[in-house]
């Protein structure tokens, strides 16, 4: 089993032969595209690099993903210190709220938002953290147009590096702090590839543009094989699982949170106890 996708998997049709001209001018393309391309600049959400939306086209398998409700998380690369996944919550409720991706010296905060259908949401949402923050700096990063922006702690100043990626009625939030935010270091290259593989589930809940899209505690490949037993055996009488914890959303940018470290559990992800 691959490392990507459970649910949608996407197969073209096989005994369709492409025309050879056809096939000519995409390998043409396809050279012209790569002479373009520069290593290690994003050419944005296509039919190769993600973030990934749940109805992409060309979506890579997400089997052994683990799912938290607005995105599905892949594999932490396990052979740096410190990798684990620790989730955000929402101090009143409990509800999940955010990720934290950590790798060595590094860490990725993930948040996905609602946004409008005819237009992105990270151009002014850029625009007002720059408004807001004035030592942040813009830059052209690996993910297009990005921020950096030095946060002052009790014991010395942190620099992060913010991205938007704007995908179908979603924008995914990563927030990169540590060595991830610096050029030329092994563990951007790291967490920004980890970052590309993510999947987005918008779902068709109605939100609000910069609503947080709802999130729920991890559902592991495992626990979703046997939920999706269950749903076609109709064992609950109504032929779905339910999925436990699952917030009823909106949520908005707003909650008061803690970070929950959370115990290491195979070579995959950390979960929640």
């Amino acid at each position: 089993m691959g490392l990507f996708g459970f649910g949608k998997k996407k197969h073209k049709d096989e005994d369709v032969a492409e025309p050879e001209d056809k096939a000519a001018e995409t390998a043409v393309e396809a050279a012209d595209d790569a002479e373009e391309a520069q290593p290690g600049v994003f050419a944005g959400r296509g039919d190769t690099t993600g973030p990934w939306d749940v109805d992409d086209e060309n979506i890579p398998d997400y089997d052994e993903y683990l799912d938290i409700g607005s995105l599905f998380l892949p594999m932490i690369p396990m052979q740096y210190e410190n990798a684990a996944l620790r989730l955000k919550a929402d101090r009143a409720s409990n509800a999940v709220v955010g990720a934290v991706i950590t790798v060595g010296n590094s860490s990725l905060e993930l948040e996905a938002y609602a946004a409008p259908k005819t237009m992105g949401l990270w151009d002014d949402v850029r625009a007002d953290l720059l408004e807001a923050n004035k030592e942040a700096q813009e830059i052209d990063g690996t993910f297009g147009k990005e921020l950096l922006l030095p946060v002052h702690l009790q014991n010395g100043t942190v620099l992060t590096r913010i991205v938007g990626v704007d995908g179908p009625r979603w924008m995914l939030r990563g927030i990169f702090a540590g060595k991830a935010a610096v050029d030329g270091e092994e563990q951007k290259d790291v967490l920004d590839e980890y970052f590309t593989k993510i999947v987005v589930a918008r779902g068709e809940e109605p939100l609000a543009p910069r609503d947080m899209i709802p999130m729920h505690p991890p559902i592991t490949p495992a626990q979703r094989r046997a939920m999706a037993e269950q749903a076609e055996a109709g064992e609950n009488g109504e032929g779905a699982a339910e999925i436990p914890g699952q917030p009823k959303g909106p949520f908005n940018s707003d909650h008061q949170t803690e970070v929950k470290t959370t115990l290491s559990r195979g070579p995959m992800f950390s979960e929640v106890r």
